[in-house]
């Protein structure tokens, strides 16, 4: 009494199978395969250098400040650009104005043409 043998074995396994069918414990026997993968590779992790983790966080720190140093500069390059900008717009707006004037004068020469050919 208490040990179990191969008959008893295949006794619960059938019993298993019946209960949980084919597919289901073959799921069952993939998630227990992949918790114990898992688990052995969370030890691994456990067992590394503290040195290394402290190496790899500096290495982060200073990715995140060239992260950030590389916005601001960005950032102060489109406020110098902000002026160039207006006057290229005020510019464009004077451009206008003349384009606009000249176009008026044409016109006024044309309207002076016609009245004098009706004359």
């Amino acid at each position: 009494m208490g040990n179990i043998g191969p008959g008893e074995l295949l006794i619960i396994a059938l019993i298993a199978l019946l209960l949980f069918g084919a597919g289901r414990l073959a799921d069952i026997g993939k998630g227990l395969g992949q918790g114990i993968k898992n688990f052995k590779q969370g030890l691994k992790e456990a067992d590394e250098d503290p040195k290394k983790e402290d190496e790899k966080k500096a290495e982060k720190k200073s990715e995140k400040k060239s992260e950030k140093k590389a916005e601001a500069d960005e950032e102060e390059e489109e406020e110098d650009e902000k002026p160039a900008k207006k006057a290229e717009a005020k510019k464009s707006d004077e451009d206008e104005k003349d384009a606009d004037e000249e176009e008026s004068d044409d016109e006024e020469e044309e309207k002076k043409v016609r009245v004098k050919a009706k004359a």
